[in-house]
């Protein structure tokens, strides 16, 4: 996994005032921590950071911030986001060692068709979409694939059927279901009592005289 270059702007002043400043400005205020450091308060261009984490590692890129004379190796922890517009309005930078397990969260992919479960009019139900994964930095995958191809109804794969690079391991038990083939949906009949009370209904409907036989009926009969 390549490194990321982003710029860091050290020495800002804290508060929430001057993080509405920061952001006004175009700016992230974060912080970097790590390793036994003493905390650092930064800013980074909130455009710059948003490039970096809309690859195809997302939050799981490997960011080198240039942060005054120092360089950190980094990995973006705890984003706060606004309520509506979703940007990000603070960040923690985790400090990594190339040479360091860490643990990750990396999506899960589903590859291939299960036909049978398509062709019997089944559902394929995805139920962990994540996956907590231990790698050095360099390591980490973007994402795992799940092959679905010898899906069937009623059957289920799990965490010990994704196949993983030999430098991962997971974090969660081999025995979690990961994806389900579920049978097709049936509506349900009605219940015996309510089909009762629909036929009496219907032949009482049939045997009741419309209104203009009723009073033809009546004339006939004076």
């Amino acid at each position: 996994m390549p490194e990321i270059v982003l710029e860091a702007q050290v020495g800002r002043a804290t508060g929430s005032r001057e993080s509405r400043r920061l952001r006004r400005e175009g700016l992230v205020p974060g912080t970097i921590y790590g390793h036994g450091t003493d905390p650092v308060s930064v800013a980074v261009n909130a455009r710059d950071l948003r490039t970096a984490l809309s690859g195809d590692a997302g939050t799981n890129a490997l960011l080198s911030l240039q942060a005054g004379s120092a360089t950190y190796l980094t990995l973006a922890r705890e984003l706060q986001r606004h309520p509506v517009k979703g940007s990000v309005t603070h960040i923690d930078f985790l400090i990594v060692r190339r040479d360091e397990v860490i643990s990750a969260e990396v999506p899960i992919n589903l590859v291939g068709e299960a036909l049978e479960v398509q062709h019997g009019d089944g559902m394929i139900e995805q139920q962990l979409f994540t996956l907590p994964v231990r790698a050095l930095p360099m390591d980490i995958p973007n994402a795992v694939e799940l092959d679905i191809t010898e899906l069937t109804i009623g059957a289920s794969l799990r965490v010990a059927d994704i196949a993983l690079p030999d430098a991962v391991s997971v974090d969660t038990d081999p025995e979690t279901t990961v994806v389900v083939g579920q049978p097709p949906r049936v509506e349900a009949a009605p219940a015996e009592g309510e089909a009762a009370a629909e036929g009496e209904a219907a032949t009482i409907g049939e045997a009741a005289p419309r209104e203009g036989e009723a009073a033809a009926s009546s004339d006939g009969e004076g």
